[in-house]
């Protein structure tokens, strides 16, 4: 496959495009449901690797740098109108390793587990699996997680599979990994997961005062999974086992990746956690409202009390009611509303 586009872009630098909105085009030998793979020079001499999507199919849009490029390019010739994935690169003197990603995208796309022949969204996902494998090239080393570290990642997965199964880009309402006050938020709804291990009580950790308070004018729902460690009980499952089931499910690997890695999650160390099995022994759901036990800048400003600390960690004991659970008849219903975002 290297030595084919690279043939393919020598032949087209004879023939350059006539204007700067213009690409010089020629069909790969690798094709989707809605046409063939296209190699392309721009009127400049750059590389492209041009993969045909859906008009309405979302795009990451890193890498986008100096060098190399992802956007969304729709073309039009005489006969047809086509939207179109470019990867494109700016320098020419990294021509030939560009061409060797090239080659790996190619080679990814005709692998028959791919799928790339029946679905433009297993094309684009061959393309994102080869980018973030040469980006993991560069990455740094990281220190593996601890067990705790792992039952609060087991938490928000547990959520993010569940939002998946209904929208295969609810990855994006992950917002945790990112620094965001709430672990998932869309629009005027969000939801703080918490984990409990071992003790069989239903205490959680609040990190600041913004934690539990809710977006404006919107809601939060906070949810409490009692875990155990376990290596025999039915229905044990590993961080993995999750991690494996997200990425399955969602639309776009290489984000998901990214957002797992950020939150300290790198599929290197799957092995290693693979026998860290948790138990999931209770599941609560609470709306956080002015009956909830917590502390938010809010409420004390509202009470008179000036705010003058910061770094505020505080623990809620939620083992005995008040306050009372929601039925979890109500759970399908959260979750709507977070995949829409409160009609954000």
């Amino acid at each position: 496959m290297r030595d084919e586009v690279e043939r393919c872009w020598k032949d087209l630098a004879g023939r350059p495009a006539s204007s700067a909105r213009r690409l010089r085009t020629t069909p790969l030998p690798v094709a989707t449901r809605r046409g063939p793979v296209l190699a392309a020079l721009d009127h400049e001499g750059h590389r492209h690797l041009l993969v045909p999507i859906a008009s309405n199919q979302r795009m990451r849009h890193d890498p986008d740098g100096a060098a190399l490029t992802l956007r969304r390019r729709p073309l039009e010739d005489a006969e047809t109108y086509q939207t179109y994935a470019d990867l494109g690169c700016l320098r020419p003197d990294l021509d030939e390793v560009f061409t060797g990603l090239c080659g790996d995208v190619l080679t990814e796309m005709t692998d028959p587990q791919v799928g790339a022949e029946t679905s433009a969204a297993g094309a684009m996902k061959a393309l994102y699996r080869v980018l973030d494998r040469w980006r993991a090239l560069f990455r740094g080393a990281h220190s593996p997680l601890g067990p705790g570290q792992l039952a609060g990642l087991f938490g928000e997965l547990t959520v993010l599979v569940r939002l998946l199964r209904t929208d295969p880009s609810a990855h994006r309402l992950w917002r945790g990994p990112l620094g965001h006050r709430h672990d998932f938020a869309y629009g005027s709804e969000a939801i703080e997961a918490k984990t409990s291990v071992g003790d069989g009580s239903l205490r959680v950790r609040v990190h600041g005062l913004r934690q539990l308070e809710a977006p404006e004018h919107g809601r939060l729902h906070l949810v409490c999974f009692r875990l155990e460690r376990s290596g025999t009980a039915p229905g044990a499952t590993s961080v993995v086992d999750l991690a494996e089931n997200a990425l399955s499910l969602c639309d776009d690997e290489g984000a998901l990746l990214s957002l797992l890695a950020s939150a300290g999650y790198h599929p290197a160390d799957a092995e290693r956690y693979r026998s860290i099995l948790f138990h999931l022994v209770e599941e609560r759901w609470y709306p956080v409202d002015t009956g909830f036990p917590r502390l938010t800048g809010t409420d004390l400003a509202a009470a008179g009390v000036p705010i003058g600390v910061s770094d505020v960690e505080y623990t809620v004991d939620l083992t005995v009611e008040p306050p009372q659970p929601l039925p979890r008849t109500r759970l399908e219903r959260i979750l709507e509303d977070l995949l829409e975002g409160g009609d954000a």
